[in-house]
């Protein structure tokens, strides 16, 4: 007779195990990720993997005039659901990081460190590894230190292949260079830095859209030039480390991370009151994924624009005197970037009617953006 079984009038004995965890398979798997992890670590990170708290040395802020830290957290959302289906794990962890470390760049702040959270209903100590490494991976791009995690094993809540994942960041910017609606003046210039495709937002819509027209993720799309769920796992382009060298350069006054909500959306929230950005729709053309969204669900155009980023990752907010520098500068780093509009004061006698701009979005009271023209 085992642990799991008993006789008549015994009291029956079950184990950790037998409830569904298995600190083994966590063990395991701290073991498969501990060498990408620790490649995210400079000399700052006190420790290794596997104690109580991960530990970064501040000393180096004590030299910082004024130091203002700067903290983000995010997960990925449904994309997680294309990452099982596929069983391709490798990748979900760029589209994490870039949802955290890129908000923290936004205000100017340099990304210090890094946590993860994976709640999974199984450890499966290779997929968990996998998720790792990519979360590791990504930090490298951004110049981020990965200092710890957790990995949480929930039976009876989730599913053995069904895994959710969530992040937290720290960075530090100096007081006077942060960045933001106050540094915004009329005549600013605005430059788009493109997505690397549907980045980590709006999957329910796209994953609502696929189910409705019965497409498999194994279908090749000639438009996109390969199949539909190798295109819906492309992860998030991580832009921390590249926006903050066009920082670098002077004459950046905000940037906005287009992420939930669309461009319009994000793109006010880093304006100050009585300022509009105007957006030219023809400034770019909107990539073949969104058109596919758009076209095999019928979403109207106002859906597509307050759901998904259209093919704009991230929106600079520049004094017209530094564009052309941070457009070369941009092109040197592999950047695909563009003049999207500009920034002018608002005229209530000559704008649009109400229902075309978009403001006060995600509480903030800041500017009014309107998108003008039609797509290329």
């Amino acid at each position: 007779m085992d642990d799991q079984t008993r006789t008549s009038g015994e009291t029956p004995r079950l184990t950790y195990a037998a409830a569904g965890v298995d600190t083994h398979a966590g063990d395991k798997a701290v073991e498969l990720m501990k060498d990408a992890v620790r490649a995210t670590h400079g000399p700052q990170v006190i420790g290794g993997v596997g104690g109580f708290a991960g530990l970064w040395d501040a000393s180096a802020l004590t030299r910082m005039r004024r130091p203002v830290l700067a903290t983000s957290t995010d997960g990925v959302g449904t994309k997680v659901a294309i990452a099982q289906a596929m069983d391709v794990h490798d990748t979900i962890g760029f589209d994490l990081v870039g949802m955290v470390v890129d908000d923290i760049a936004v205000v100017g702040a340099r990304p210090l460190y890094m946590t993860d959270y994976i709640a999974c209903g199984k450890v499966v100590p290779e997929r968990i590894a996998d998720v790792v490494r990519g979360i590791a991976q990504a930090c490298q791009v951004a110049g981020t230190a990965l200092l710890g995690g957790e990995t949480a094993e929930h039976p009876g809540l989730l599913g053995p292949d069904e895994y959710d994942v969530a992040g937290a960041a720290t960075g530090v910017v100096e007081a006077d260079e942060m960045l933001g609606p106050d540094k915004v003046r009329a005549g600013d210039v605005l430059v788009a830095l493109a997505s690397s495709g549907l980045h980590s937002n709006g999957y329910s819509l796209v994953r609502a859209v696929v189910a409705a027209a019965g497409w498999s993720l194994e279908r090749h799309v000639d438009d996109l030039g390969r199949t539909l769920g190798e295109e819906l796992l492309e992860p998030t382009r991580v832009y921390a480390a590249d926006v903050l060298d066009l920082v670098a350069l002077g004459g950046v006054h905000a940037m906005s991370h287009i992420t939930g909500g669309g461009l319009a959306a994000n793109l006010a929230r880093v304006l100050p009151a009585g300022t509009l950005a105007e957006v030219d729709r023809s400034s770019w053309t909107v990539p073949p994924v969104f058109d596919m969204v758009q076209r095999l669900g019928g979403v109207p155009w106002s859906d597509m624009e307050g759901t998904l980023n259209l093919g704009v990752g991230m929106v600079l907010v520049v004094d017209p005197a530094s564009a052309d520098a941070v457009l070369r500068r941009a092109a040197t780093l592999g950047l695909a970037a563009w003049e999207l509009g500009g920034v002018r004061d608002l005229d209530p006698s000559r704008e649009a009617p109400a229902s075309d701009l978009v403001t006060g979005t995600k509480g903030v009271d800041g500017g009014a953006v309107c998108l003008l023209g039609g797509y290329r």
